[in-house]
């Protein structure tokens, strides 16, 4: 009852969140380029980056507080649009990052609300793994680990929730070019922007020091329009 709780939970925070119910196209239209996937007008006068890692609990809190206040002000005006850059921490990160982004492109706003808004019930099993679950974790096969760090975190569960087949996530855990792409550019962005912490912010690809949180960028975003 608990986990169905939680799961039900996550599904109104989607529908509050990302961009769903809007009388504008802008919160629906989504690209995806080999560095960041993009929410928002094409031709935005202001590019928006944020940088997040899913096992930040600071980036879950963005999710909650800033996100819907970004769709409603600013995104669904037409004239911001934010690039999500995921930022790979640790296998997790790397893991649910993948499953984020399994799928056609317009699922990625409700998965990545989603992880972002149970991450709370999740997160705490890393603090609690067992050696033999750890071991697993860091087998030689690549996609049989994604597949262990799945199962031991209910992520299986939670895109079943979605709709996904249990074929299909496995599909995208296999997807080694993707798990490559995702660690590289975590390094390209810590060398061309120097992210050391997350969640961190960009505004038309210069870093805003010293913002990790809605408060600082409402603040920044302010000064911009």
């Amino acid at each position: 009852m608990k986990r169905l709780r939680t799961l039900k939970i996550a599904t109104m925070m989607a529908a509050a969140t990302f961009g769903i119910a809007s009388s504008s196209p802008w919160h629906a239209t989504i690209s995806q380029s080999d560095r960041a996937t993009t929410v928002g007008n094409p031709e935005a006068e202001v590019r928006l980056t944020s940088f997040v890692s899913y096992t930040c609990p600071h980036c879950a809190t963005f999710t909650i507080q800033g996100e819907p206040a970004l769709q409603l002000a600013y995104i669904g005006s037409g004239k911001l649009k934010m690039e999500v850059r995921p930022v790979i921490r640790n296998p997790i990160d790397l893991v649910a990052t993948m499953l984020v982004q399994c799928g056609d492109t317009d699922k990625f706003v409700r998965n990545h609300t989603m992880f972002m808004t149970t991450q709370r019930s999740w997160l705490p099993i890393a603090q609690r793994a067992t050696q033999v679950q750890v071991a697993r974790w860091m087998v030689a096969d690549k996609s049989a680990a994604r597949r262990a760090i799945a199962n031991d975190f209910g992520f299986y569960g939670l895109m079943e929730s979605r709709g996904y087949t249990r074929p299909t996530i496995d599909r995208c855990l296999a997807d080694q070019a993707l798990a490559d792409r995702l660690e590289a550019n975590s390094q390209a962005d810590f060398e061309q922007f120097g992210v050391r912490s997350t969640p961190s912010f960009a505004i038309d690809g210069e870093r805003l020091d010293g913002v990790h949180g809605w408060p600082e960028l409402e603040t920044a975003l302010k000064t911009r329009f």
